[in-house]
């Protein structure tokens, strides 16, 4: 028997720092994520999907409110209850979470979904957040940045087998709760939204998802020892994340590979918890009336650009994975489309026949979903602090600093941003169109938005 709602349902589902090694996109390693493939074959995958911050606070935030960070001022990482306090358009915003909310949805969550949770309390059932990032270890088992001469700031980086079961991960016990909201009854039509850790560090899970990926079947991405050469000195201050790991480092140590597993163990481990979801879902009366959508609020380098860390302007730390299934339509579909995670916000507004939120910055999706190879005018922006954006159309990426430097990559030609055309006369004009969807003004920097690590933010803003 189907039970239908008035409105569709909406599973919303989010990961924490998976980049585009996701199987069914085409980055330069392919993880093990028979999952996400399945929910990609029914529906429309989005191979450029990009954050609004390369950090998990600015980013939720501007998922959530609909909002870039130029026009909050919520650059850096924001606690839940502080993102409206930014300034007066974001005390204006109303979260996702409660337009549902007001519109006659049942609202629940359960995990990461804002960078605390839920401690906004937008939701009108919030299962908890448990352990968070852990379990962990009695001591750490290869990286403590605390221990290491030159490093700054603090990680919870590192890797290795832990706990011994699965049951003791955080992600377990997310997946556990969501199967049973979706197995319970509902009067109203719900908005279930799943926050999952992994592939969040530290790269912990137990020792089975490490024997998945053999270190000797272990292959590492392409990596350029001199790739800085042709980038701006302001790039290097921006970009820079001195508390993490570098590549260098790595190769140095032979750990590099370790990491690379690690990191494929964790998202094989979040991949089995989004199966337990999805296959919960195609076992519930609410199969034939719910919207999926699945996210991740970033990417993440694993070695490019002699860098293991996400907070930079370049592609790998930006592109990640966006895929909606609607009731309607075929599956399988795939777009190459330059789109935002802000744009989920007026997205599933427009398939679940809410009217529109007039404060969305971003755009519909729907069209696109149903006609991926539709013309598509728009670019997806990336934002990390006052003045530092990427802009990425279908086929370049131009990164324009508060100082006025620049970077420009043909990510067609030069997929692994390798060479800067920045200063090529041949691409001036490309330079000059992309400039137009820079942020005409740029909101200060909210009190609540804090940075603690990289020296160039905060000498400019401060430590809070």
């Amino acid at each position: 028997m189907q039970l239908f709602a008035q409105q569709p349902n909406i599973l919303f589902i989010s990961v924490d720092d998976l980049n585009d090694y996701v199987n069914v996109m085409d980055g330069p390693i392919r993880a093990f994520t028979p999952n996400i493939d399945r929910l990609a074959s029914q529906g429309t995958l989005f191979t450029n999907a990009h954050s609004q911050a390369p950090i998990c606070g600015p980013s939720r935030a501007s998922i959530m409110t609909g909002l870039y960070p130029s026009s909050t001022g919520n650059y850096f990482q924001v606690e839940d209850d502080h993102i409206s306090k930014a300034n007066g358009l974001s005390q204006k915003a109303i979260f996702m979470s409660q337009y549902f909310g007001q519109h006659g949805y049942k609202t629940m969550a359960i995990g990461k979904v804002f960078h605390n949770g839920d401690r906004a309390n937008t939701f009108g059932e919030y299962g908890g957040g448990y352990d968070w990032f852990g379990p962990f270890p009695k001591e750490r088992f290869n990286y403590d940045p605390s221990k290491i001469e030159g490093k700054i700031g603090g990680t919870q980086t590192d890797w290795g087998a832990f706990p011994e079961f699965d049951s003791l991960m955080p992600d377990y016990k997310y997946a556990q709760w969501a199967v049973q909201k979706l197995q319970e009854s509902h009067e109203d039509p719900f908005f279930l939204a799943v926050g999952f850790i992994r592939p969040h560090v530290p790269w912990h899970v137990p020792q089975k998802w490490f024997d998945m990926f053999p270190l000797e079947s272990i292959q590492t991405p392409p990596f350029k020892s001199n790739d800085f050469d042709d980038i701006p000195a302001f790039s290097r201050r921006v970009n820079n994340a001195p508390m993490m790991p570098t590549t260098e480092e790595l190769i140095k140590n032979g750990q590099w590979k370790e990491v690379i597993q690690a990191y494929l163990a964790c998202v094989a481990f979040v991949d089995a918890q989004i199966g337990k979801v999805l296959t919960a879902l195609e076992e519930s009366p609410y199969a034939e009336n719910t919207i999926v959508v699945l996210w991740s609020d970033h990417g993440h380098h694993l070695g490019e650009k002699n860098r293991v860390s996400k907070q930079s302007l370049w592609e790998r730390d930006s592109r990640t994975l966006l895929l909606f299934k609607d009731i309607k339509g075929d599956g399988g579909k795939v777009s190459h489309k330059p789109v935002q995670l802000m744009d989920i916000y007026p997205t599933l507004l427009e398939l679940s026949g809410l009217p529109a939120y007039e404060l969305a910055e971003g755009n519909s999706l729907a069209n696109l979903i149903h006609h991926p190879d539709m013309d598509w005018p728009h670019v997806a922006l990336t934002i990390y602090g006052i003045g530092n954006v990427a802009i990425r159309s279908d086929q370049y990426r131009l990164i324009q600093y508060e100082d006025g430097s620049q970077e420009l990559y043909d990510l067609i030609e030069d997929p692994y941003e390798w060479t800067n055309l920045a200063n090529s006369q041949k691409h001036a004009g490309i330079i000059l169109e992309l400039q137009k969807a820079i942020p005409k003004k740029w909101a200060e920097n909210s009190d609540y938005s804090k940075h603690r690590f990289n020296e160039y933010f905060i000498e400019r803003y401060g430590s809070k």
